[in-house]
């Protein structure tokens, strides 16, 4: 029979992370900056986050967009924030670092697991830009990282339970695979089915309508506002449910 699904959020605001909790999820990745994939969210966010949510807390720790590969001076940005979420009471973080040639860095990865202890450490997409991914994953392994998100190397982790399930089958329990990227209530069964991963990580989100009666015409960058949506963490959760009943 299927494990029991645990449910990751990406959060990109401390009202998606409510929703989340409310609709059922067992974490939340806290981030920042939807439009460029997440980065680290403030200390304001995170420690009012933790206060208002009582699910298990990892913020990213992403300094800025762009590629993986940090100088001396944002890999001390992530130190800090690493000992800043343990000091507010994280339960743990999403982080990845690499080499010029696209491989983990896994010397400086070992620092940021051992930064965070006893909190726990996800290995964010920066391993699906690794050029091998079976390497790679025995690499983040020995770093000493909980779990892997990941897309399976293709934009969206529907189109990739084949890789998903190769790297499940690897993994063997000595780590978690968590597949995430396009993952939806209209696919999460089929992704069960395929992959036999046991966790799974969404946003859901959808851009909200602008609350605020004027808004200048001549000014257009201002951005979106994205928010989980709560029925569709719902209904995902409950067609996860129905793999585990069913005993597929």
């Amino acid at each position: 029979m299927t494990e029991n699904i645990i449910l990751e959020v990406c959060a990109f605001n401390i009202q998606s992370c409510i929703i989340a909790e409310k609709a059922g999820a067992a974490r939340v990745e806290l981030c920042d900056n939807p439009v460029e994939g997440g980065t680290t969210p403030s200390k304001g966010t995170i420690e009012r986050t933790r206060e208002r949510i009582g699910i298990e807390l990892y913020p990213i720790i992403r300094p800025r967009a762009g590629h993986y590969w940090y100088d001396e001076d944002e890999f001390e940005i992530m130190k800090k924030d690493i000992l800043l979420s343990k000091e507010l009471g994280c339960d743990g973080i999403s982080t990845g670092i690499q080499l010029q040639n696209g491989k983990i860095d896994t010397e400086r990865m070992k620092r940021l697991v051992e930064w965070a202890y006893p909190m726990g450490v996800t290995c964010h997409r920066v391993f699906d830009g690794a050029p091998d991914p079976f390497e790679a994953l025995e690499e983040i392994i020995a770093c000493g990282c909980e779990r892997i998100l990941t897309s399976g190397l293709k934009s969206a982790a529907p189109d990739a339970t084949e890789m998903l399930a190769k790297l499940v089958q690897q993994a063997n329990g000595r780590i978690i695979i968590m597949p995430g990227a396009g993952i939806r209530a209209s696919n999460i069964e089929k992704l069960i089915k395929e992959t036999g991963a046991a966790e799974y990580h969404t946003s859901a989100r959808i851009s909200v309508p602008n609350p605020v009666a004027y808004q200048n015409p001549a000014v257009l960058d201002i951005g979106n506002v994205y928010l989980a949506n709560e029925e569709e963490l719902r209904t995902l959760l409950a067609n996860a449910q129905k793999v585990k009943a069913s005993g597929e």
